[in-house]
């Protein structure tokens, strides 16, 4: 019952691979348990490094993700402000979009194939 499955390239058991995944996760969870035991939470260790600076408030460090994009989106600007153009928050717009992209996918399978 649980013998090979022969494909066109080898062969595929399930049993090599459920073996394969204990092996690996025996093996990483060896990994993790030989880690550090000192951690004490609520402590100074519980702080972010910020290479020895003070670390502010949450409000006064605070970076949105417009900032952080900037670089991204200012050197793709002009085919980023189409796209934004384009995003109306509608999911049916979306689905729409994914099944158009589909059949011309399909098409091209096809027509090539």
């Amino acid at each position: 019952m649980l013998g090979l499955l022969e494909t066109g390239s080898g062969f595929w058991s399930a049993i090599i691979w459920i073996v394969v995944v204990l092996v690996i996760g025996s093996i990483v969870i060896y990994i993790r348990n030989k880690g550090e035991d000192s951690y004490k939470k609520n402590t100074e260790q519980d702080k972010p490094f910020i290479s020895g600076n003070p670390e502010k408030s949450k409000e006064e460090s605070h970076l949105g993700a417009s900032h952080i994009y900037w670089g991204f989106t200012e050197a793709l600007k002009g085919y980023y402000n189409p796209l934004v153009k384009m995003h109306t928050g509608n999911i049916n717009d979306y689905s729409g979009w994914i099944i158009v992209i589909t059949v011309i996918i399909l098409i091209m399978v096809g027509v090539s194939g």
